[in-house]
């Protein structure tokens, strides 16, 4: 058995003894997903579920710059000179883009896992996206992950990192984490306060709304004799505005005043009319950690980017094509056992958000006299004249 592993290690090109990472029941504390905070900070700690349900479901600047991102790389055009890894890579999983899925699981969670499901002859047949949520990982003696560990509800399946024959079952793709050896950062994570922020003023306008966009105000009891309500009169006079005077239906209603008592309103101070201007800056935070530039998302007062133009081409080169690059170059290293030396890349020059840069190296290659035509070719990644077709 050990010279059948030394010749299996051989044909897949060796194994060096690699370095122990940590160890612990750090998967079994956080169940699969990278806290955003340590305890000991007075922040909330971070929930991915929750997380999710307030940050991408409920709050419309996360959710459209994830759907920005994860939907420019899933629609992104690739290269790939293998019909068969081509289709493996453009297939949808569950119904859905895999590449746009994957985009979204590594922005809300960090990670993104694929499953490889082989045929009967070892042959990859379908890549599936697994919930990252539900996936934990079971490190072994030394700390490397051996297995994967994937729930749904009471019911769990142990997905070994690499099969029988020695090659993968699982590919996964993080995101850099520095404190965390298996699991990524999500860029959810770090816009969790954003969001909060955002939410909160979104809660305070909207309750400001009911009331008739009126600041509340007090009841004053004015007696000359000095003596005050009695507590029988106090309950009466609560009940009384509660039932009658509060809510978005009553905003406005005349109120009628018993002798002594005068009404007198609060008026806000501009500090707390100021919520506009901090839930604008909360929606900048938001865009800022998913990696979308402002102005895509309509947010007012970006001086950054002079024009729409810049805004999309900066998307391109800070954003959607280094997470492309990093999901497509782990799907390449993953399958790399059946499909090698194939290449996943996105073609540059069928993006139109590009097409400046692009135009700008064409002119740069054509005035250089020092260079043959051949040379012109291959520095613009065309074949050569002979091998056109």
């Amino acid at each position: 058995m050990a010279l059948l592993d030394t010749l299996l290690s051989a044909f897949k090109g060796g194994e060096e003894t690699r370095v122990p990472l940590a160890q612990g029941n750090w998967h079994g504390s956080y169940h699969g997903w990278t806290p955003a905070f340590a305890e000991r900070r007075a922040a909330q700690s971070f929930c991915y579920d929750q997380a999710v349900q307030d940050g991408f479901l409920s709050n419309p600047i996360a959710q459209r710059a994830v759907r920005i991102v994860s939907e420019g790389a899933g629609q992104a055009p690739m290269t790939i000179a293998n019909d068969d890894l081509a289709a493996l890579v453009t297939s949808t999983s569950a119904g859905q883009s895999l590449i746009e899925t994957l985009a979204a699981q590594i922005l809300l969670h960090g990670n993104g896992y694929v499953q490889i499901i082989k045929d009967a002859n070892g042959k990859p047949v379908e890549l599936f996206a697994l919930r990252p949520d539900r996936v934990k990982v079971i490190a072994g003696g030394d700390g490397w992950p051996n297995a994967y560990e994937y729930a749904v509800g009471a019911e769990k399946l142990l997905i070994p990192v690499e099969d029988e024959n020695g090659w993968p079952n699982i590919v996964q793709i993080k995101a850099m984490h520095p404190l965390n050896d298996h699991l990524g950062a999500s860029a959810l994570a770090a816009a969790q306060q954003a969001v909060a922020i955002h939410n909160a003023a979104s809660e305070w306008n909207r309750a400001l709304l009911e009331n008739a966009a009126r600041p509340s105000g007090a009841l004053v009891y004015e007696n000359g004799d000095g003596a005050g309500l009695t507590n029988e009169q106090f309950e009466r006079l609560k009940c009384e505005l509660e039932s009658a005077f509060s809510g978005s239906v009553n905003a406005g209603r005349p109120m009628l005043l018993d002798g002594g008592l005068k009404w007198q309103s609060m008026a806000m101070s501009p500090a707390d009319m100021d919520f506009a201007t901090l839930k604008s800056a909360a929606a900048r935070e938001i865009a800022l950690a998913f990696g979308v530039p402002p102005m895509l998302l309509g947010l007012p007062g970006d001086n950054t980017y002079s024009n729409y133009r810049e805004a999309n081409r900066a998307l391109w080169r800070l954003t959607l094509l280094p997470l492309s690059e990093k999901i497509f170059s782990a799907l390449q290293e993953g399958l790399s056992a059946w499909f090698p030396d194939r290449a996943i890349a996105i073609d540059l020059d069928r993006i139109t958000a590009l097409s400046e840069d692009r135009e700008r190296l064409w002119k740069q290659v054509s005035d250089a006299e020092f260079l043959s035509r051949a040379e012109k070719r291959q520095m613009l990644g065309l074949p050569a004249e002979g091998n056109s077709q």
